[in-house]
This record gives structure tokens, C-alpha cells and sequence, in this order.
């Protein structure tokens, strides 16, 4: 018997390794406008938070400063460049793969909770043929708050109709909107290792009830 009822995975940087090509994405669509990023900052400041909310950041911080409604009018074309690289080949580790099908297949309900837009989420959950293994999938566009609100956790929750689940995240403002719902959290530093990290807290979890 399992502690945990389900397992709510955030989606960049923990089913696959996308955050490097939103990087490259949004420096395309955002350097005509006199608006840099390097990789670093992007890193400490900008995953896990809504797309908005991260251009409202670098715009104030550019010299001179974009307003986010003007760097906003560039999220089509981003989305457009993101998508198609990502469902040509979408990076998924092969350990992944492999535990979500056998997660699928045990008592354990399974979602995904995204900060990102739907239509970026699911497009590529499809073409990655993962999709049907989520009972539910929450992006951006279904909430009012972001994370680290509780929302998006809360209302995964929800929907499944769980309890106890084990959340699967891989930025600080992931973390907190997992913590804030009340659920226990897995912290990823690399999507190639969250197969590990969850193999080894699902054992632990299974040990603790003999």
C-alpha cells in the first residue's frame, strides 16, 4: 500500500529537458528588442514562474525598459518556435518514459502541473505519446494564480479526487506551490534524474508501510 495516492509532475525540466529551448526561444524573439538573457539568470529567475510574469521582470530590468504588453506581442511567435522543435523531437530521458508507463499501471492516479500554456503542454505531451497516462493536466491557463500560489496544485488535486500526492518539481516557486497545498515534494535538479529520485522515494514510501 502506498502512502502517496498520485503523483503531480511539473512539466519542464521534469518530464523532459525543454527549459534549455524556451531559453533559446525567448533570447530569439527577445533580442531585437534590446531585452538579454543569459542562461544563468534565466536559470535562477525565471523557471517556474508564468511567462508574464518573467517578461514584466526582464523588461523593467532592460536598458532601456520594454514594457511586458509589448514583449507579450512576441509569445505567438515563441510558442510557434518552441512547439516545433520540441514535438520534432521531444527530449524525454528513456527512464522516464519507462516510469511513467509503470506508474500508469499501478494504483497511483498521475498529472501534470504546468506553469506553461495549455496549448505548449498538451501539443507536446501528444507527440511525445505520454498524454494519455495523465488523469489531468493543468497549465497556466487554467488557474487565476501561478505558482508558488497553491492553486495549480490545489486544483490538480482536486480533479483527481487525491489526498496525499507525491508533487514533482524543479524550481523554487514549484516547490513552494506544492508545499502551500499541503503535499510532500520531490525536488529534481535534472530531468534526466527524476526517474531516480522518484523510483527511490516510491521504495522508500512502499518500505515504510511493511
Amino acid at each position: 500500500m502506498y502512502l502517496y495516492d498520485s503523483v503531480l509532475f511539473d512539466f519542464d525540466g521534469v518530464i523532459m529537458d525543454s527549459e534549455p529551448v524556451h531559453f533559446d526561444c525567448w533570447r530569439q524573439v527577445l533580442a531585437p528588442l534590446g531585452v538579454n538573457v543569459d542562461w544563468d539568470r534565466y536559470v535562477s529567475r525565471c523557471i517556474g514562474i508564468s511567462d508574464y510574469a518573467m517578461l514584466e521582470m526582464l523588461g523593467a530590468e532592460s536598458d532601456p525598459p520594454v514594457s511586458a504588453d509589448r514583449l507579450w506581442q512576441e509569445y505567438v511567435r515563441k510558442n510557434e518556435l518552441f512547439v516545433a522543435r520540441m514535438v520534432d523531437d521531444p527530449p524525454v530521458p528513456a527512464a522516464t518514459r519507462s516510469l511513467i508507463e509503470e506508474l500508469a499501471a499501478s494504483p497511483l492516479k498521475l498529472g501534470i502541473v504546468s506553469s506553461s500554456a495549455s496549448a505548449e503542454v498538451e501539443t507536446i505531451l501528444k507527440a511525445s505519446e505520454l498524454y494519455g497516462y495523465f488523469e489531468v493536466v493543468i497549465c497556466g491557463d487554467h488557474v487565476r494564480h501561478f505558482k508558488p500560489h497553491p492553486e495549480p496544485y490545489e486544483l490538480a488535486a482536486r480533479r483527481l479526487g487525491v489526498k496525499n500526492p507525491l508533487v514533482v518539481e524543479d524550481s523554487e516557486s514549484g516547490e513552494a506551490s506544492g508545499r502551500a497545498a499541503g503535499f510532500a515534494v520531490a525536488r529534481i535538479d535534472h530531468a534526466d534524474n527524476t526517474a531516480r529520485i522518484v523510483r527511490q522515494l516510491l521504495i522508500t514510501d512502499i518500505m515504510s508501510t511493511l
